[in-house]
């Protein structure tokens, strides 16, 4: 087999915040199957780099008093740090704030603009009059020119979905200082995708026939082409962190211009030190990126992606290259979302997850082999189950990998010097054969990103492993003199084993590959081919156990260590007490509320006695209580008690409710979806932030012990509760 040449690149972070575990599962899934290509024998090189640019960062400077270019530098090294510590292992990693990334973003611009790919129009923006600035999309709110729904961003509906710009929203406001924008004129620079629609249309079919691009990826894409390609707006107004646009003072290059383009820079600037340091073996960067030379070599550049980045990943960012002459991607290979216990990341719950809170507590290959178990090659979301992450870590790595070595070692330093047996009858040659012939697959299993097949498989000959060791009692043999040749016999295939496993496991958990199985075997294996050969007569180190159980005490910290600190806010007796009270919202009557100084204490006391109080059947008939379906959920600006909450209501249509119960539910994205009880005939009530159109039942003390109340499946949207 001819090794392959292969450029490696995953998302890059933004450079605003720390890493957290969201981050941490395509770094992890990235550099897998960069060690795994790596041991089958293919020549993989692996950048990235911070996207350092954009309106937020710029934001986030300027509220902690430093430069943007301080701010990005500081993020870089903590990346940096938390990436390696993760065992992530970049060949390079850099920023797209650099000189390099400047020079690339510029050639790909002028070659767009020689080729005529590009055209300018003056457009009409919203401004904020406060901070004197336009404002991108997501820094704008208002209401849908669609669906009439409040608080959307400016570029696209959340709730039916629609896409529209800033200028179509209805009572628009400003994110950044809540002011009323005003509509101003300006300038900006598109680059004409309708161009390079036949092109794009040949490489998804090309990609997915290749195996490139997954199926469904290809799909969704083919949908977006029925409306025909946009041109795409790829220019914003100062004040903006980036790179000024050439000739165009005061105009800059939006952050997904140059943003992809940073994967190129970043394995520039490593060919640039590699061959400084190497120059008898140079990597040359028109190999990978100019077409003809990339054909000629057999190169290939392969992106790893989030399902939320498609469109950047697979329309603009190869039509950009091949309109400046450069090759597009091989592949593209794209990941879902990580949930944690089922649900999406919460702060409120501690399980949204900073990386370097992890690794305070926790081994990082524990994360790196529960990730493994369930990554495949589609677009599923996988779920962090906390309960089940310290049951497969604890099985699997400690009571099945490790296992087999520390019940056998022992009697090989006691018995025999620490030597394994010059030879192995055939009876366990052909056991040994089996297994390696079986842990074969798991090359191509890894090069198609199963990495859940790849660990079914290690563990079926793990648990075979366990029960040789089982069947031979080695520690039974030993108080046999008679039986030491045996005892010999059992142990060494049982320690060849522990190799062939701990080989095949390396990509996964390259640090307690390093620390237990090489460091205890006294020999690293660098490709998949050694486990077709067995150690035989080979001296072995003491073997000292490395890897402790997950203690369940640790995962608690963690979460504990990831909680925000909140402030729980008393609810009324009504909220208190049962659904039929009324028990979650804030703004109920306020007849029925106690004060909100009132001590828990004494909150608890009136919510016993409100529910105490009997009412009649027919005042009880009196509430049309119905099944709601989340189809919105957000933050309410202005508000830290309510969540905005618009439900499907089926016959009686779309219903908006202001719900105080923020403090339970800090992650308002988790509920959409979700089929909750409302109380539809209660009057609506005008707030400062909207009318409310009804009362969301849920059941708790207030604060952050509320639970919304839910339906089983098959329940419908507008259904009434009997």
């Amino acid at each position: 087999m001819k090794p392959r040449k292969i450029l490696v690149t995953n998302a890059l972070p933004y450079a605003n915040g720390p890493i957290h575990l969201g981050h941490m599962l395509e770094n992890i899934q990235t550099d897998v199957w960069v060690r795994a290509m790596r041991m089958a024998g293919h020549d993989v090189h692996f950048v990235c780099a911070d996207d350092a640019h954009g309106t937020s960062i710029m934001l986030r400077a300027e509220k902690e008093g430093i430069t943007p270019q301080a701010l990005i530098a500081g993020v870089l090294e903590q990346h940096k740090r938390d990436l390696r510590e993760f065992g992530v292992e970049h060949d390079h990693y850099s920023t797209t704030d650099s000189e390099t990334n400047r020079e690339l973003t510029y050639r790909i611009w002028n070659a767009l603009v020689a080729a005529g790919h590009t055209e300018s129009r003056p457009v009409k923006q919203l401004y904020d009059p406060v901070k004197e600035m336009f404002l991108p999309d997501r820094f704008i709110k208002g209401e849908c020119p669609n669906c009439h729904s409040k608080d959307q961003y400016g570029d696209a509906c959340e709730v039916c979905g629609k896409t529209y710009d800033p200028t179509d929203l209805i009572e628009p406001y400003s994110v950044v200082s809540g002011a009323k924008p005003v509509e101003k004129e300006s300038t900006h620079f598109f680059v004409r995708l309708s161009d390079f629609e036949p092109m794009l249309k040949s490489w998804l079919e090309e990609r997915r026939a290749a195996g490139g691009l997954q199926g469904e990826v290809v799909n969704k894409l083919q949908e977006w082409f029925g409306d025909g390609l946009r041109s795409w707006d790829v220019s914003r107004d100062a004040p903006y962190f980036g790179f000024e646009i050439p000739n165009q003072p005061g105009k800059y290059f939006y952050v997904w211009v140059d943003a992809p383009i940073g994967y190129l820079s970043s394995f520039r600037d490593y060919c640039a030190a590699h061959n400084a340091a190497h120059p008898e073996k140079p990597i040359r960067f028109e190999d990978y990126a100019d077409p003809a030379a990339a054909e000629k070599t057999g190169t290939e550049m392969v992106h790893f992606i989030g399902k939320d980045i498609i469109y950047f990943h697979t329309l603009f960012w190869p039509a950009m290259l091949h309109g400046a002459g450069l090759r597009p991607p091989s592949a593209v290979n794209v990941h879902g979302f990580m949930t944690v216990d089922g649900a999406k990341m919460s702060k409120s719950r501690g399980t949204f997850i900073n990386a370097r809170t992890y690794l305070d507590h926790l081994d990082p290959d524990y994360l790196r082999y529960y990730l493994a178990t369930l990554l495949g090659p589609t677009l599923a979301d996988i779920d962090l189950d906390l309960k089940a992450f310290e049951e497969r870590v604890n099985s699997h790595l400690v009571g099945k990998w490790v296992n087999i070595a520390s019940r056998t070692a022992g009697f090989v330093h006691k018995f025999f010097d620490g030597r394994l047996a010059d030879a192995l009858p055939e009876a366990e040659r052909s056991r040994y054969e089996a297994a390696a012939a079986k842990l074969k697959a798991c090359a191509a299993l890894y090069e198609a990103r199963d990495y859940a097949a790849v660990t079914r498989l290690i563990i079926e000959v793990a648990d075979d492993a366990n029960g040789y060791v089982a069947e031979k009692a080695p520690w039974i043999l030993a108080k046999d003199e008679g039986k030491r040749d045996e005892l010999h016999v059992v142990c060494t295939l049982a320690i060849n084993y522990f190799r062939l496993l701990s080989i095949y496991l390396a990509p996964v958990v390259p640090k307690m590959y390093r620390e237990v199985a090489a460091d205890f075997l006294g020999t690293a294996a660098s490709r998949f081919a050694e486990a077709d050969t067995l150690l035989l007569g080979h001296r072995v180190r003491p073997f000292a156990t490395r890897i402790d159980r997950i203690d369940p005490k640790k995962v608690e910290a963690m979460i504990e260590a990831s909680k925000e600190t909140l402030q729980p806010t008393q609810q009324t007796a009504a909220q208190s007490s049962t659904a039929i009270a009324g028990s979650v919202e804030k703004i109920g009557s306020p007849a029925q509320a106690s004060p909100a100084s009132a001590p828990p204490k004494a909150a608890a006391a009136e919510a016993t006695a409100a529910s105490n109080v009997a009412i009649s059947i027919e005042d009880f008939a009196k509430l049309d209580l119905r099944i709601g379906k989340v189809v919105e959920c957000e933050f309410v600006e202005g508000s830290d008690k309510l969540l905005r909450f618009v439900l499907d209501a089926g016959e009686l249509g779309t219903r908006q409710i202001f719900s105080g119960i923020r403090a339970a539910y800090e992650e308002p994205a988790t509920l959409i979806g979700r089929h909750v009880v409302f109380i539809a005939n209660l009057a609506p009530r005008k707030m400062r932030f909207g009318v409310s159109e009804g009362m969301i039942l849920s059941a708790g003390t207030g604060g952050a012990d509320l639970f919304l109340l839910g339906a089983d499946a098959g329940a419908k949207a507008g259904a009434p509760v009997k």
